[in-house]
């Protein structure tokens, strides 16, 4: 089951350390506003997008598996037809404890593939909304 009750979002907001897999360099758009947010808010975000090399002063990955550092949740801004691959990438780390997507994004059967793997799954909830309503 994905996570929907407070107590549970307000542990997974908890954690420390995000990687954002389609993070934007583009102020304005959410896949740039959130991640500079949840910065602002005391996270670690790490930037994950092929296309950019830096965003917020930090070095971008290309994907998930390329990220050196520890990872608690990846937080996903990419289309739902693409969420598959990312859960998967995100499944061979034993790192990553929670898999989000974002608002307006969900692809049922890998949120099960990531259940199954023991990992909690949040989709179609945005992550500053969730912790404006829960934490801030």
């Amino acid at each position: 089951m994905p996570v929907e009750t407070t107590a549970e979002l307000e542990a997974i907001l908890g954690y420390e350390t995000i990687a954002v897999v389609g993070c934007s360099s583009t102020p304005g758009k959410a896949a740039h506003d959130v991640p500079k947010y949840l910065l602002d808010h005391g996270y670690d975000v790490i930037p994950v997008n092929p296309f950019a090399d830096e965003i917020f002063g930090r070095e971008v990955y290309d994907s998930i598996g390329d990220v050196e550092e520890e990872i608690d949740v990846v937080c996903i801004f990419r289309p739902s037809d693409e969420v598959a691959e990312i859960v998967d990438a995100a499944l061979e780390r034993d790192d990553v404890k929670v898999i989000w997507t974002q608002q307006g994004i969900r692809d049922d059967e890998a949120a099960a593939r990531a259940e199954d793997a023991g990992r909690d799954v949040v989709q179609d909830k945005c992550m500053k909304v969730q912790h404006r309503q829960l934490v801030a």
